[in-house]
């Protein structure tokens, strides 16, 4: 089969594999339709994850049709579509019983943080990725959901990840009636959160990006307003945020970059010009930002373990700080609801669907947020 596959930092190349099989009674083999590339994914991409092995196959957001069947799976058989969580759960340990199927015990034994995830490196168990024609599925009674014959793929491709990442972002944020939502990050994530904020009752929410396309699609898209912290200069976006509150900040912060915002430890380390200018990151804005006694939600993904974080800040302050790598599954069946009543249209934020062969441009593309580049969906040729 075609897959694409990391070669080295910035460098994608699809390359042909070997078919997956079937390893266990409870596996499927799923010809895979739609693979999104994911925020997430360009940790990856850049080496900035441990243990991204060459070979490895990314991608953890995909719909595709069942080929094949493990003897043991009962809930679906050869010719259902599905859409698949990014979470690898086993249904059954301690943690999946509470439905925390992101720390499953069971899928990703060697790992005491994270439990098992398609195509995210050997740190969450070495599962290869949808970004490929064909993926085995482990787990297949727990983790996939049917397609509803009258909806399309890319309809539900987002419930795999971004959707209800977003959604349990303002979830975590315990948003009250009318209280002002602080959204860092105009990606993917943080515009689904943005969205959401407003299902959970927010009086107002700000997105706060650099990059002007992005900020325009958090207006658009989200009903967002927005602050350019190019603009304003990264020591003020702090101060603005304030006098747009009154003085006392947002009541609620979340953080939807993770390792990669602008002046992180991590670009400093890389000798950006973020160590001269000192900038803060995502995280440190939240928390200086956000109005005493609120809550800071941490939401992007931080995989190297070296981030600096005011926690001296966050404990005077009085904050909540509230952090999670989302159990998918948990949340698909209630946002499936949300995208049938009409209140929130995922595939709308899908800015360019390419060949699967086409994956390495679409890699570069957004990760330089080229092309006004906001979501790209890659499609086998089988599935064109």
């Amino acid at each position: 089969m075609k897959a694409l596959t990391y070669r080295a930092p910035s460098r994608m190349k699809v390359m042909n594999k070997p078919d997956p099989r079937i390893e266990h009674p409870n596996d499927i083999v799923l010809r895979v339709t739609r693979a999104a590339i994911c925020g997430s994914d360009l940790h990856l991409y850049h080496g900035l994850v441990p243990d991204t092995r060459v070979g490895t196959t990314f991608g953890h957001e995909f719909t595709g049709v069942v080929e094949e069947v493990g003897p043991s799976v009962t809930s679906l058989a050869k010719g259902d579509r599905v859409v698949v969580p990014f979470n690898i759960a086993c249904g059954t340990c301690f943690y999946c019983a509470r439905g925390l199927t992101s720390v499953c015990e069971n899928t990703n034994p060697s790992n005491e943080i994270v439990g098992g995830a398609f195509g995210f490196s050997h740190m969450t168990g070495g599962y290869d990725g949808g970004q490929a024609e064909y993926v085995r599925v482990p787990f297949a009674d727990v983790g996939p959901m049917k397609i509803p014959d009258d909806m399309h793929d890319e309809d539900v491709l987002f419930l795999s990840d971004i959707l209800p990442t977003g959604y349990q972002a303002a979830e975590m944020g315990d948003i009250k009636e009318g209280e002002t939502v602080c959204v860092f990050g105009a990606g993917p994530v943080g515009l689904i959160a943005a969205k959401c904020a407003w299902l959970m009752g927010a009086g107002r929410v700000i997105v706060v990006d650099k990059v002007d396309y992005r900020l325009e699609v958090a207006r658009r898209w989200s009903n967002a307003e927005t602050v350019d912290y190019k603009r304003e200069g990264n020591a003020h976006v702090v101060d603005r945020l304030r006098r747009m509150t009154d003085g006392r900040g947002p009541d609620v912060c979340i953080d939807a970059v993770g390792c990669e915002a602008s002046g992180s430890i991590l670009q400093k380390a890389l000798g950006t010009l973020m160590l001269q200018a000192g900038a803060a990151t995502s995280i440190d804005w939240s928390i200086n930002a956000v109005r005493k006694a609120g809550t800071v939600v941490l939401i992007g993904v931080y995989g190297p373990p070296f981030n600096i974080v005011p926690i001296g800040t966050a404990m005077n302050k009085g904050l909540t700080i509230r952090t999670a790598q989302c159990s998918v599954k948990r949340y698909m069946p209630h946002l499936l609801e949300h995208i049938r009543a009409g209140r929130i249209d995922p595939k709308g934020i899908i800015s360019h669907r390419l060949r699967l062969e086409d994956g390495p441009d679409a890699y570069r593309m957004f990760a330089r947020k080229e092309d006004e580049c906001v979501k790209c969906v890659l499609i086998p040729n089988h599935a064109a």
